[in-house]
């Protein structure tokens, strides 16, 4: 379960014992995701001893694309910056015992071209340090609509030991054709966002309340060779569910189910 399905700053606390109550034994650490922030030994210090006590282990992060702290931005010391961020939720992500760090990207368009230049300078700073920590990162089909063509050129230029696919179902169903785009790198896929929506709004719902089609997505991630976690994104704000625990017991059991699908 990721830890954001309430709330994505403050004291996590809360939220680890909800998931942890659930059944739930893994999470994806999300909180901060989309903020400037940077977490110090204390901080991570403080999570691990959370989680040891609620026998809680991590698998992956949802690392940041900040607002000045961007790894593919076009000012040099912003995408300095941003990398400086990615390597702090390597860090993290390694003393954690996770493996898996994941990232947006921006979208391959002809407007985007330096952005991806700077992507690419960043990947190729990024690529022996994540060898050292044996941590891999996964970029993630984050852009309702698009191809999956910028993806593509990135698992052409670097190996599957550094880059793999965290396949975000409902941003694919929002286009239309995301389980085509998963089928065609499935080889590639190391982590999930798994939520659900009405096909045109990125709606984090429960799973099996929108319109994915689930089946076909059982069908390929079981023949991937992704064979760790079902993470769920699911988020209480468009669920129609306002109790905490009883939000994470439906996740809990609509992810068994998912996973005999699988």
């Amino acid at each position: 379960m990721t830890t954001d399905y309430a709330c994505d700053t403050g004291d996590a606390r809360p939220y680890l014992r909800n998931i942890a109550e659930a059944g739930f034994k893994h999470i994806q650490w999300i909180h901060h995701w989309k903020h400037d922030f940077i977490y110090t030994k204390p901080e991570i210090q403080h999570i691990a001893k959370m989680m040891k006590d609620l026998d809680l282990s991590l698998y992956d992060i949802h690392a940041p694309v900040g607002d000045e702290k961007n790894w593919f931005s076009s000012i040099e010391y912003q995408r300095l910056a941003g990398v400086e961020i990615v390597k702090n939720r390597i860090e993290m992500c390694k003393t954690l015992g996770g493996s898996v760090i994941v990232m947006h990207i921006p979208t391959l368009i002809p407007e985007n071209l330096g952005k991806w230049h700077q992507l690419k300078k960043s990947l190729d700073e990024l690529e022996k340090f994540c060898a050292k920590k044996d941590v891999r990162i996964a970029v993630e089909n984050n852009e309702p609509f698009a191809e999956f063509n910028g993806i593509k050129e990135l698992f052409s230029e670097y190996g599957p030991g550094f880059i793999g696919l965290c396949y975000d179902s409902g941003h694919g169903n929002m286009g239309g054709k995301g389980l085509e785009h998963l089928d065609s790198v499935k080889e590639r896929l190391i982590s999930l966002h798994l939520h659900d929506n009405n096909g045109f709004e990125d709606q984090h719902k429960p799973i099996f309340t929108g319109t994915i089609n689930w089946e076909k997505l059982a069908r390929i991630i079981a023949g991937s060779p992704c064979r760790k976690f079902l993470t769920f994104e699911t988020n209480m704000r468009f669920s129609g569910i306002q109790d905490e625990k009883l939000f994470l017991e439906r996740a809990y059991s609509d992810g068994l189910k998912l996973l005999k699908m699988i």
